[in-house]
């Protein structure tokens, strides 16, 4: 796994051993990034929800955001990230938050909203709707902002959540990603 263009492009990254996360593949990765920018710069804040070893939050520091919030619950894994972070010399702009997503979600009306929201759960997640739709309803995203959602070919996602639109919809073999805009 590694990053793919930008300030850290060709770093290695980090994985945990074993099957606890399931980082997106370099080939899926790739395309969903060819994607996004087919449609726009990437700048501006990123939250990464479930972000596993960080790869996709990274990937858009590395393109020019601004800023990346990294949300996972493993404690492990939180070390890996901040490692990731720390060798693409990324750190000073990636903050990592050691926490479930839902409580993450709570009590963050506040906050600058994020252009660009990621989550990549668990493919197996029961959940995940449920998720969807509490960063719908949320003010995490702002207008014409991204929602990035990584799932199972199984998973058969909304074409809308809330005010945010399905933009686009790819299959990579048994990898598929949503892409939603924010539209209000």
């Amino acid at each position: 796994m590694r990053v793919i263009t930008g300030t850290a492009k060709g770093h290695r990254l980090k994985a945990p051993r074993g099957m606890g996360t399931r980082p997106m593949l370099d080939r899926v990765k790739e395309s969903l990034f060819s994607t996004i920018t087919s449609e726009r710069l990437i700048r501006g804040r990123v939250l990464d929800l479930y972000a596993g070893t960080g790869s996709l939050g990274i990937e858009c520091l590395s393109r020019g955001a601004a800023e990346a919030d990294f949300v996972e619950q493993s404690t492990h894994v939180c070390r890996i990230i901040r490692q990731n972070l720390e060798h693409t010399r990324l750190i000073d702009r990636g903050h990592v938050h050691c926490m479930p997503v839902v409580r993450y979600l709570q009590g963050r009306e506040r906050l600058p909203a994020y252009d660009i929201i990621i989550m990549d759960p668990p493919y197996a997640d029961p959940q995940i709707h449920e998720t969807i739709t509490a960063v719908a309803e949320s003010s995490l995203g702002g207008v014409n902002g991204l929602l990035i959602v990584g799932h199972s070919p199984r998973v058969e996602l909304a074409d809308a959540y809330g005010d945010w639109d399905r933009l686009k919809f790819r299959r990579l073999g048994d990898s598929c990603f949503s892409i939603y805009t924010r539209n209000a």
